[in-house]
């Protein structure tokens, strides 16, 4: 088959081979392509070693070079070429004690993790795909290559890692792999969080995020999220989050709303999560639940207690909760309190001190002392102004807070 390689690729793959070195594309770029997915990045194989690479290239990086990998620059942009190798044994589930460059690109795709990411590619020979990649790619599988128990045993974030590109290629993981995930899901835990919650954001991002049902369907969640184990309506929490906006803390809400915002909290907290992201599914959960009015001034002032943006997210959580639950009343309800929403913010309502007509300025050139006093009147004027938004005018505040011109003579 043909695979169209970038201009760079091309450059950096002819340069070695017209050095005497074997190179090709490989792993994630290659499956990509045949897919007809956009690579993110492109990756190179080559029988050269490290410093014969570095004497090909004027710019180089030293990425990771006891491990045989250098990163070529060409347009600015970076291109890890690693130099075909065995790895040793491994003792920390993660990193090899030893590793040994070879000249065989077989050997080299021995090692990695699944058939799909072991093809690799250039014009010259075309595509090398020795574990049947390929095959498993158009039956939609997730394999190992080789032993899966050896595969996981080298580094223990490949059981999740095979979650994730089922959850982003929509595909089943192999009855062998699946069944070595679940022997050996306890060695998870050695695996740091930054590691776990990084393939839990690429599951939960992906076109699949319900397939984080397999975390837990094969014991994975124990180790790494256990408060996923106590979720009661987990169906509905895992249906929910392929029905909610695709960002991050909508997804993790969606999955763990039942824990309540302090629950959500300690559990993204464990998960060493962004501040961001924690604070957004927090806000949602703790929200969720809340009273849906169809009146504008009750909406108004539940806004801006929940701050404008994460009032409209918290509608958006509700009205997709009350539709996949099939609650059509509320679902209704919902959707009615989004339209009355938009409504006013269309409008353009304060809904804030921030956006009031007066400021603290203002009320001190009306002979308030600074301090307390004036964060007071700025609460009363923002109420006054959520009943009525007519009101937000200068004059017309300042009135109604006795301090218009008059009071003021």
């Amino acid at each position: 088959m043909k695979i169209i390689l970038p201009d760079d690729v091309k450059v950096i793959v002819s340069r070695l081979i017209s050095n005497g070195y074997e190179a090709y594309a490989v792993g994630g770029c290659v499956r990509d392509s045949i897919i007809r997915r956009v690579p993110g990045d492109w990756d190179i194989t080559t029988s050269a070693r490290p410093e014969e690479v570095k004497k090909l290239f004027k710019h180089t990086i030293n990425t990771g070079i006891q491990h045989g990998t250098v990163t070529v620059m060409l347009h600015h942009t970076g291109y890890e070429v690693t130099t075909y190798r065995l790895d040793g044994e491994y003792e920390d589930g993660r990193h090899p004690k030893s590793v040994e460059f070879t000249n065989s690109l077989i050997e080299d795709l021995k090692r990695r993790d699944f058939t799909i990411n072991a093809m690799a590619y250039n014009d010259e020979t075309g595509l090398v795909d020795e574990f049947d990649g390929r095959e498993d790619l158009r039956s939609g599988i997730i394999r190992c290559v080789g032993n899966p128990a050896e595969r996981f045993g080298e580094d223990a974030l490949r059981m999740l890692r095979a979650v994730r590109f089922s959850a982003q290629l929509g595909f089943e993981i192999e009855r062998d792999t699946a069944a070595a995930i679940k022997e050996l899901a306890p060695s998870i835990a050695k695996v740091s969080k930054e590691r776990i919650h990084t393939e839990f954001g690429k599951i939960l991002l992906s076109p699949h995020p319900e397939y984080m049902g397999r975390v837990y369907e094969y014991g994975l969640s124990r180790y790494t999220l256990p408060e996923l184990d106590s979720i009661a309506e987990r169906e509905t929490a895992l249906k929910l989050a392929g029905r909610v906006p695709e960002k991050l803390f909508f997804r993790y809400a969606s999955l763990l709303y039942e824990l309540g915002a302090d629950g959500v909290r300690n559990a993204l907290k464990s998960l060493k999560l962004d501040n961001r992201t924690v604070d957004g599914a927090v806000k949602l959960s703790g929200l969720h639940g809340m009273e849906l009015s169809d009146d504008e001034k009750e909406i108004r002032r539940l806004a801006s207690r929940c701050g404008a943006d994460w009032f409209s997210h918290a509608l958006e959580f509700e009205a997709c909760y009350y539709e996949v639950t099939k609650q059509k009343t509320l679902a209704e309800a919902a959707e009615k309190a989004r339209e009355l929403f938009k409504t006013i913010t269309d409008r353009g309502d304060c809904l804030d001190t921030k956006n009031l007509a007066i400021d603290g300025a203002a009320l001190i050139a009306c002979g308030i002392q600074p301090g307390k006093e004036v964060g007071r009147l700025l609460n009363e004027a923002l109420e006054l102004v959520l009943e009525n938004p007519e009101i937000n005018t200068r004059e017309r505040i300042l009135e109604l807070l006795s301090l218009g011109p008059t009071t003021h003579k």
